[in-house]
């Protein structure tokens, strides 16, 4: 097969002269981190000129109370002074300590409540009572829950003042009368 090439043939294998070259890259680069800067040092004036601005005009403190000179640092020892709830300032060592002593409540014993008489007891401990004893979930054999019709009529009688003898129910015989 012969090949036909319109227009003019490339001899040459180099690169296209319409790329971008290395000047403009640099030259961005170079204002990128200029700009930057720039930037960094705007927000830092802006910064403490309204710092400068707020405390020249803070309002006047009384003398009743005590400030802090410097409220913007806060000492390791006056964080217990913050409302609860507090920011974390050691999440893993705070959850590990929590942990410890739920695992500690869980295995030991000790009062709940020592003037009910309520304690904790090892969960290990209480798993072996409860599969030596079992949960009372039925009523005991031989014993009738109460019912609210004979808890109604009980009262109702109980209740009773008129001195009249009320008639039997069915199928029941009255008092004192023989069949």
């Amino acid at each position: 097969m012969t090949e036909h090439h319109h227009g003019k043939q490339k001899n040459d294998f180099g690169f296209e002269r319409e790329d971008l070259g290395a000047k403009p890259v640099y030259g961005f680069m170079i204002s990128l981190a200029v700009f930057g800067v720039l930037i960094y040092y705007l927000i830092w004036g802006m910064f403490h000129f309204l710092d400068a601005y707020e405390r020249k005009h803070q309002a006047g403190k009384s003398p009743m109370v005590q400030y802090q000179q410097d409220t913007r640092t806060v000492a390791p020892g006056t964080i217990t002074q913050f409302p609860e709830p507090r920011l974390e300032t050691d999440e893993r060592g705070e959850i590990n300590d929590f942990r410890y002593r739920e695992e500690e409540t869980l295995n030991s014993y000790g009062w709940v409540d020592q003037n009910a008489g309520i304690v904790h007891i090892p969960i290990d401990r209480a798993m072996q009572l409860v599969a030596e004893r079992g949960l009372p979930t039925t009523p005991k054999a031989g014993t009738v829950p109460p019912s609210t019709v004979s808890m109604v009529n009980q009262a109702a009688a109980k209740a009773d003042t008129s001195g009249v003898q009320k008639s039997p129910a069915k199928g029941q015989p009255a008092k004192g009368k023989s069949q």
